[in-house]
């Protein structure tokens, strides 16, 4: 593989941007700032399974983006019996991604991963995301200057796992799927949909899923050295 790869595209949050502690941080700090009486831990753990399954309605376009914004939130409130008006769980949901990029907690390795490859390889970004907040957050991790192109399903009108956005990013990036890879840690998303398309594709397995033995994988971004 190391011969032949010229391009590397990643995905964004779980795998390279911390989103869960960074997420955790937010709502730590806008729960606070607007007196919403609420236990933060408790509040998390009800959070991210909620999230996960709100992002996968997202990316089967089963939801719009304010209908994931605002559910979430509303659901975790109404699993917590607590009584917060809609106008305030809009409001909130604007907080969230306001204060969201301000923090940039990065998986360990990452930067490490990026000054090695970034010699050998042009690097590349995949994301779900939208475009203002997935931009923020590579600018206040400090880590948007390693990449060449960043594709993210607003611009490309489609999302992960749909074949139309890894070929709008391999347009984008004017390279071939013969000579790139994807990486990241969503299986259906990430793996899946670059394999569906004739990309070659890494698992980052941060927390040792099971998998098909023919899936290339990784527990730690460092040890993506092995294959590239």
């Amino acid at each position: 593989m190391k011969s032949k790869i010229l391009d590397v595209f990643f995905d964004l949050d779980h795998t390279l941007w911390d989103f869960e502690k960074n997420s955790a941080l937010a709502f730590d700090t806008i729960l606070k700032k607007h007196k919403v009486d609420v236990n933060i831990q408790d509040f998390i753990s009800l959070y991210v399974p909620i999230n996960i399954k709100y992002w996968k309605l997202y990316q089967n376009d089963e939801v719009t983006q304010e209908q994931l914004r605002y559910g979430r939130l509303k659901d975790v409130f109404d699993h917590m019996q607590i009584e917060i008006d809609d106008e305030m769980i809009h409001f909130l949901a604007e907080e969230y991604i306001s204060y969201l990029p301000q923090f940039n907690h990065l998986y360990d390795g990452t930067i490490e991963l990026l000054e090695y490859l970034k010699p050998k390889y042009r690097l590349h970004i995949i994301t779900n995301g939208f475009h203002q907040i997935q931009n923020n957050k590579l600018v206040n991790s400090n880590i948007v200057h390693y990449f060449e192109t960043i594709t993210n399903s607003e611009n490309a009108g489609v999302k992960k796992p749909n074949p139309e956005i890894f070929n709008y990013a391999l347009d984008l990036a004017k390279c071939s799927k013969e000579t790139s890879i994807m990486i990241g840690d969503n299986m259906e998303a990430d793996i899946e949909g670059a394999l569906n398309v004739g990309l070659d594709a890494i698992f980052f397995n941060e927390h040792n899923l099971e998998t098909h033995p023919n899936i290339k994988q990784v527990n730690h971004l460092l040890d993506l050295k092995k294959y590239l």
